[in-house]
């Protein structure tokens, strides 16, 4: 019998071609083509396909009863998650290696075996022994999980067929399983999708949760095919930084509820511990009274977060500026710093610009423009922002501001940690409604970015509006 032809698949779009080349010319990818050996007696003809059996349709109009949720019992999980998980679901969780996938989804197994359910952990990475140590360390060493360590495929589908009452089933990690069917190492594209097709099938069959640990790549994209994060319901990604001890569990997919929903904890020693005020937690370590900071009165999905916005300038006698961010886009940087020079007459462009977002929290709404504005105008003149005070709001680039969603969310939390004041864009005339502001806010509204500048300057009192 003849032997399959190899081809190479892009990892990145699920091309396919006959030879390597090392970009993609489906996507533009470079070096994302890995060898692949169809199946036996796979063909695309349509002479080789057999009569199907063909398929029903419905109307929309219909009752559909709203899926069942089994709460984790960690909070901010099942916060993630919106509820709780789905019976019958694939959740794919992602993240760099060391950051706790294994300790969260351990702890989430343990929770849940507690609660009566029937859990089933499956790790080709370390062995059952390993496993034991991780879950001494944790305190959860008589929590009623049944552990196994298995790469197979075929002996762990034939183990799950043969389970009954099973909640979750959790696979640490998806790049580990091999197929003996499939004419290829572990870890590859042909594995990996073989593996998460075949896991998901029996997962909606016999109606258990199934948990799947994704690998990341060194730019922090799940690893494999993109096709997995289709097949999956639900896609998360555990970051952090291993200088900090939050973690961040965020939401980037979920058929059953939102997505951009995020659950923070706290690296401890005896694992991963729930952090249910985060503001609070990011500015504990605030001095008020330092130039160049500022509060922004964050939203990550549903949730409202506080965080500290720091900048520092360098004088550079010579050369090209630095510009480094962390935990926020460089290029929407370069904008602000643009703009503050060609509107508002701010020059910064022969000093170092320095940016961070303090805790390891990375930003990426456009709200965050008027507190990193600010910090680089407090760090420029040296005068400090109002420590009461917290800011939001998005720069256009003429420098006006723009408002932003949810702002009552956000001045509510402002007002539960004591912030006094907020400094926000300016409602426009005859446009959205009075924005309701909770006792003890009073509101500085700005329409240009200018004058932002001038009062955090000194040049001209704040205009507030008490509420």
């Amino acid at each position: 019998m003849a032997r399959a032809a190899l081809r190479f698949v892009c990892s990145s779009c699920g091309a396919a071609v006959p030879k390597w080349t090392g970009r993609c010319e489906a996507c533009g990818e470079w070096n994302t083509l890995e060898p692949e050996t169809p199946a036996p007696g796979v063909t695309s003809r349509r002479a080789g396909r057999s009569a199907g059996r063909g398929v029903d349709f419905v109307g929309l109009a219909g009752e559909t009863p709203l899926p069942e949720r089994v709460p984790l019992g960690i909070a901010e999980f099942d916060r993630v998650l919106g509820g709780g998980m789905v019976p019958a679901s694939a959740i794919l969780v992602g993240g760099d290696p060391g950051i706790g996938k294994s300790t969260l989804l351990l702890q989430a197994a343990a929770r849940l075996a507690g609660a009566g359910k029937r859990v089933l952990y499956i790790s080709g990475e370390e062995s059952v022994a390993q496993i034991r140590l991780r879950a001494e360390r944790l305190g959860l060493r008589g929590a009623p999980v049944n552990l196994a360590s298995a790469t197979v495929l075929a002996d762990i589908l034939a183990a799950l067929d043969a389970e009954r009452d099973v909640a979750m089933v959790v696979i640490d990690s998806i790049q580990t399983i091999w197929d003996e069917t499939v004419e290829s190492a572990p870890g590859t594209v042909t594995q990996v999708r073989a593996n998460a097709f075949a896991l998901i099938r029996a997962a909606k069959t016999q109606g258990f949760a199934l948990m799947l640990v994704g690998h990341v790549t060194k730019e922090g994209a799940l690893a494999g095919p993109r096709v997995m994060e289709h097949m999956v319901d639900v896609v998360l990604h555990f970051e952090g930084d291993r200088g900090h001890q939050f973690r961040i569990l965020r939401g980037a997919k979920n058929r059953f509820g939102a997505t951009d929903e995020i659950g923070v904890f706290e690296m401890t020693g005896r694992g991963l511990a729930e952090v249910a005020n985060p503001s609070a937690l990011f500015l504990a370590e605030r001095h008020g009274n330092v130039a160049g900071s500022a509060v922004f009165a964050g939203l990550e999905g549903s949730r409202p977060v506080l965080m500290e916005v720091q900048a520092l300038l360098a004088a550079n006698p010579g050369g090209s500026a630095r510009r480094s961010v962390i935990g926020w886009d460089q290029g929407r940087l370069s904008m602000l710093l643009a703009v503050l020079d060609a509107r508002c007459g701010v020059k910064l462009s022969a000093q170092d610009v320095y940016l961070n977002i303090a805790g390891g929290l990375r930003v990426s709404e456009p709200a965050a423009d008027l507190a990193v504005a600010a910090a680089l105008v407090s760090a420029a003149t040296g005068v400090p922002t109002d420590p009461e005070t917290v800011f939001f709001g998005e720069i256009g680039l003429s420098g006006e501001l723009r408002q932003v969603a949810q702002a009552e969310l956000r001045l509510k939390e402002a007002a539960k940690l004591g912030f006094a004041r907020a400094a926000l864009p300016r409602r426009v005339a005859g446009g959205t409604r009075r924005i309701a502001a909770p006792d003890g806010i009073a509101l500085a509204e700005y329409g240009h970015l200018s004058d932002l500048v001038a009062a955090t300057a000194g040049r001209v009192p704040m205009e507030e509006d008490e509420r």
